[in-house]
C-alpha cells in the first residue's frame, strides 16, 4: 500500500515541501531510501525500523520503498525520521493515511520510540506553511521555536505513541503558543556597558556614529588601549531589533543549531567575534554542504575583528560581498546558496607589528618597512568599504582612575534609537535601514548640504584626492551626525566631524 506524508526541506532559508511517499508490497524484505539523501538520512532506516517496533507498533517484513520528493533536492539532517516512520506506519494501516496527510512531521525518533529536538525547526515550519500546510508536528524541544511562526498550528510531541494517539483521535494536543515578551525578559545581556569605559572621548562618539548609521569602523592603537571594550559596548547602544529583523536573525541561528534551550527567539543585535585564525568558510559560510558563517550570524548585528590584519588575506577579501551587498553567495557542486549578512564591521588592529608606534611611553622597535607592510595587510578594496576611522591612545594614570561616572550605554542607545527613526521614517518602502545602506545616488538626494557645508565638501575633495566612493561615504557619515543632532540638512559642522573619520594615508605618522 502507498501512504504520503508531508514534510520540508531547507536550501539556504529557501523552504521546500517534501512528500515523504511510502510504499509497503509483497517481497523480499527491504528497506530501500532515496530521493538525494545523505549519509544521515539513510541512516534513519535503523532508528526508523527499532523506534517503530520498541513503541508497540508493528514493523512489515515486506519490501518497503521510501521516496523523498522532488528527488533533485537534497535532503540532510535526522529531521525526517518522524516522516518516514508516520508513513510507514499509514502504508501499513496502522495509522489512517488522511489524518496523516494534514500534517507536516519534523522530528528524529530515538530507538525506544521518543521524539527528540532537531536544528532548523523554525524555517522549516515557515516552509511548511508558505507551500500550504498550516499544521505542523515538532519535537516537543523545538516547540517554542516553532511557534514563532506564528501563523501555523504547531503541536509538540514527545515520542511516536503519543503521536499516533494524536492521530487517532485518542489524545488531544492542543496546538502551541509562546509569548514573546515574556522570553524577552527572560534573556541575560552579557554586553559590557558603556560606563564602563574610561577617557577615549572621540572614540566613545565615534562608536555613537557607527551604531546610528550602521558604518562599519575600524580603531588604531596601542595594546591595552580599550579597542576591545570599545568594540563589545557597541552591541549595547544599538537599537533593539524590529520584529521582522528578529526573525531573520532567529532563522538562521536555527538553522545552524545555534539557538540557546529555553530562549528559542534572537531578540538582541548579535555580536560575533571570530579568532583571527579563522577560515574563509567559516567566516563567510561554505562547507560540502553550504552552513551559515560568521558573517551571516552576525545578520543584524555586529562581527568584530579583533587584530584585523592578523585575519588571512583570503578571509579578508571574501568580506568583500557582504560589506557590498548585505549578503553571501555560496556556490558549490552540491548547491547554490544565498545567506544574508546585513552587519555591521567593526575592527581593532595596532599601529606596528610591536603594537607601541606612536605610543608616548614605550618606544617602538619597528622599522618603517614592518609597519607598511602590517597594515598592508587589509587590502585597499576592504578599507575603502569602511566608514569611520579612530584612533584609541593609551589612557594616562588620571584618566584611568577618574572617579566621575562616565555616560553609560543607555543614553547613547536613546540618542541612537532617535536617529534611526529618523532614518527609517527616511527611507521608508525602500528596504533601506540606516543611512550606510544607501547607494550613491540616494546620498546625494538625502544628503542636502548647506552652502558651507558644501563648500567644505569641495575644499576637501581637492585637498585629500577623494574618490567617488569616498565623496559618498563622506555624505553618508555626515548625514549620521546630522541626524544625531536632529538637523534636517546636513551643516558644516557636521561634515567637519565626518572628515575627521576619514581613512588616513598608509603613512605610519598619520596614527600618532
Amino acid at each position: 500500500m502507498l501512504s504520503i506524508v508531508n514534510s520540508t526541506a531547507m536550501n539556504g532559508l529557501e523552504g521546500h515541501l517534501v512528500r515523504v511517499e511510502v510504499d509497503v508490497s509483497n517481497g523480499l524484505p527491504a528497506f530501500d531510501l532515496v530521493g538525494l539523501p545523505d549519509v544521515s538520512v539513510r541512516e534513519a532506516r535503523e532508528r526508523v525500523r527499532s523506534a517503530i517496533r520498541n513503541a508497540g507498533f508493528e514493523f512489515p517484513v515486506k519490501r518497503i520503498t521510501v521516496n523523498l520528493a522532488p528527488a533533485d533536492i537534497r535532503k540532510e539532517g535526522s529531521m525526517y525520521d518522524l516522516a518516514i516512520a508516520v508513513g510507514i506506519l499509514a502504508a501499513t494501516e496502522q495509522l489512517d493515511p488522511v489524518a496523516c496527510g494534514r500534517y507536516a512531521f519534523i522530528g528524529e525518533l530515538s530507538l525506544n520510540g521518543g521524539v527528540r529536538g532537531v536544528a532548523g525547526v523554525l524555517p522549516n515550519v515557515l516552509a511548511a506553511y508558505d507551500n500550504g500546510i498550516g499544521s505542523v508536528v515538532v519535537p516537543r524541544d523545538n516547540a517554542d521555536e516553532a511557534a514563532l511562526a506564528g501563523r501555523a498550528g504547531v503541536f509538540p510531541v514527545s515520542s511516536l505513541n503519543q503521536l499516533a494517539g494524536f492521530l487517532r483521535g485518542e489524545t488531544e494536543i492542543p496546538p502551541h503558543r509562546v509569548d514573546l515578551e515574556t522570553i524577552r525578559k527572560q534573556e541575560d545581556s552579557q554586553i559590557p556597558d558603556l560606563s564602563a569605559v574610561r577617557g577615549q572621548h572621540s572614540a566613545r562618539r565615534a562608536l555613537e556614529v557607527a551604531a546610528a548609521g550602521g558604518h562599519n569602523m575600524i580603531m588604531v592603537g596601542s595594546p591595552g588601549s580599550g579597542k576591545t571594550l570599545l568594540a563589545r559596548c557597541l552591541a549595547g547602544i544599538l537599537p533593539e531589533m524590529a520584529p521582522e529583523e528578529s526573525m531573520e536573525t532567529t532563522k538562521i541561528y536555527s538553522l545552524a543549531g545555534l539557538l540557546r534551550p529555553g530562549l528559542p527567539v534572537v531578540t538582541r543585535r548579535p555580536f560575533r567575534a571570530p579568532h583571527h585564525s579563522a577560515s574563509a568558510v567559516s567566516l563567510v559560510g561554505g562547507g560540502k554542504f553550504p552552513r551559515p558563517g560568521e558573517v551571516s550570524l552576525a545578520h543584524n548585528g555586529v562581527i568584530f575583528l579583533d587584530e584585523m590584519p592578523e585575519f588571512g588575506r583570503d578571509c579578508l577579501e571574501a568580506l568583500r560581498q557582504p560589506l557590498e551587498d548585505g549578503l553571501v553567495n555560496i556556490s558549490r557542486v552540491n548547491a547554490s546558496i544565498t545567506y544574508p549578512a546585513r552587519i555591521t564591521l567593526v575592527g581593532a588592529c595596532n599601529p606596528c607589528p610591536c603594537g607601541y608606534y606612536g605610543d608616548p611611553v614605550k618606544p617602538c622597535v619597528c622599522t618603517p618597512v614592518q609597519i607598511k607592510r602590517y597594515l598592508g595587510k587589509i587590502s585597499g578594496p576592504i578599507l575603502d568599504r569602511i566608514d569611520i576611522f579612530v584612533n584609541v591612545p593609551r589612557l594616562s594614570y588620571e584618566e584611568l582612575n577618574d572617579e566621575r561616572p562616565a555616560e553609560p550605554s543607555a543614553a547613547a542607545r536613546e540618542r541612537v534609537t532617535r536617529s534611526r527613526h529618523i532614518q527609517r521614517d527616511r527611507f521608508l518602502g525602500s528596504g533601506i535601514m540606516c543611512n550606510a545602506h544607501m547607494t550613491g545616488a540616494q546620498a546625494r538626494e538625502y544628503c542636502r548640504l548647506s552652502a558651507e557645508a558644501a563648500s567644505l565638501l569641495k575644499s576637501s575633495f581637492k585637498k585629500f584626492r577623494l574618490s567617488a566612493r569616498s565623496h559618498d561615504k563622506l555624505l553618508k557619515v555626515a548625514r549620521t551626525v546630522a541626524d544625531l543632532a536632529g538637523s534636517e540638512r546636513v551643516e558644516a559642522d557636521h561634515l567637519a566631524e565626518a572628515l575627521q573619520y576619514r581613512r588616513p594615508d598608509y603613512d605610519p605618522a598619520a596614527y600618532r
